[in-house]
């Protein structure tokens, strides 16, 4: 297990778990893809159980990816799929593929380690549960090894060189795209990329423009949302950074803006140049941080009191007009920090109400 960065240590750069939500869940450009040398193209296939993909789509093999470490080919439609980091194993299984093994879910899971939008999917599909291993201190590549793959999946991780080395010892390896940092692809390309490496490369492309119709049909049903500004990050009053703010970057303002809100001024304004999904804000400016909504993650719901009592963060304006979410359920905020297309749905039912909710509360 080799990677310096992981979910661990993330974990303890920050007050309240705020480094592993910003630095493990964050995504790069929308419209963005990745690219990719051998496309795929078949009519949409059958679930595919125990690991194995559905031999009805006829796309052409072998297919080369590009990614930051350079290309990878995939000599014959993968049969046995590993995957590492969040989301790759929801958008195998969404594209009618169960991994054989894949990182177990230890922000925001379920008894299984999983989520509940997975195992919904699993058992549709009547696959078994993978195998699973922890990530908690880095990529595990004896138990990537252990499963036996013959392709392992990291389109939205945030692979070292060292671990794509190792990795490649085992199996092809589909690492994150060039030109987008760790933990930076979105789950449009993420999809395309695996897609591609699963010759499903159009149910792939069929698969993101169907969320993204429901996504925008989402936004027209919640009206309120249409053109409600907003800031998405997280006020802590016992963080040693009480105001922190994900940038356009990051998922979280990307899902937003998607559903017809809009990022307040004060975020593009005062975002870092360099392209970073987050920064911080100084307790005795947040009278400066207008939008009608600031969407926040706590611990527990009894941080809303103590942000309303603070006599410098309670001058939020989204705080000051009702304007504020508080998302306390870990498996809500992991559906939107970690956007896969089988988290879409999950997160349209159950976390944009609340912040619908609060933009009508907070225009009046």
């Amino acid at each position: 297990m080799t990677s310096p960065l992981t979910r661990r240590s993330l974990l303890a750069a920050g007050g309240s778990g705020l480094a592993l939500l910003l630095s493990a869940c964050t995504t790069g450009p929308t419209g963005s893809s990745s690219s990719v040398a051998g496309s795929s193209s078949a009519a949409a296939g059958s679930a595919a159980a125990s690991g194995s993909s559905s031999e009805t789509s006829a796309a052409p093999f072998p297919v080369s990816i590009e990614h930051v470490y350079g290309t990878t080919e995939i000599p014959a439609r993968p049969e046995r799929v590993a995957t590492v980091s969040w989301v790759n194993q929801d958008v195998v299984l969404a594209l009618g593929v169960v991994p054989v093994g894949m990182a177990a879910v230890e922000f925001g899971g379920n008894a299984q380690q999983s989520t509940d939008w997975f195992d919904a999917k699993l058992e549709e599909l009547g696959g078994e549960m993978p195998v699973q291993w922890s990530e908690a201190d880095g990529i595990d590549a004896e138990a990537v090894a252990a499963v036996q793959p013959d392709v392992i999946l990291a389109a939205y991780s945030g692979l070292t060189k060292e671990d794509y080395e190792r990795l490649s010892k085992i199996a092809p390896v589909v690492a994150h795209p060039k030109d987008v940092p760790a933990f930076g692809t979105s789950w449009q390309d993420s999809t395309r990329m695996i897609g591609t490496a699963l010759g499903k490369g159009q149910e792939a492309q069929e698969l993101v423009a169907d969320l993204e119709r429901q996504i925008a049909d989402a936004g027209e049903r919640h009206a309120d949302l249409k053109g409600a500004s907003f800031i998405y990050g997280t006020i802590d009053p016992a963080a040693a950074d009480q105001i922190s703010i994900y940038t356009d970057v990051d998922n979280r303002p990307r899902f937003l803006e998607l559903l017809g809100m809009e990022q307040a001024e004060v975020v593009t304004e005062n975002a870092p140049a360099d392209e970073s999904f987050f920064f911080t804000w100084s307790p005795e400016r947040a009278d400066e941080l207008a939008s009608d909504v600031f969407v926040s993650w706590a611990a527990a719901e009894s941080t809303r009191a103590a942000i309303e009592s603070d006599p410098l963060l309670r001058t939020i304006p989204a705080v000051e007009k009702g304007g504020l979410v508080l998302q306390v359920d870990e498996q809500e905020v992991l559906s939107v920090s970690a956007l896969s297309p089988l988290s879409i749905p999950f997160a349209l039912k159950r976390v944009v109400p609340p912040i619908a909710e609060a933009a009508a509360t907070a225009r009046g």
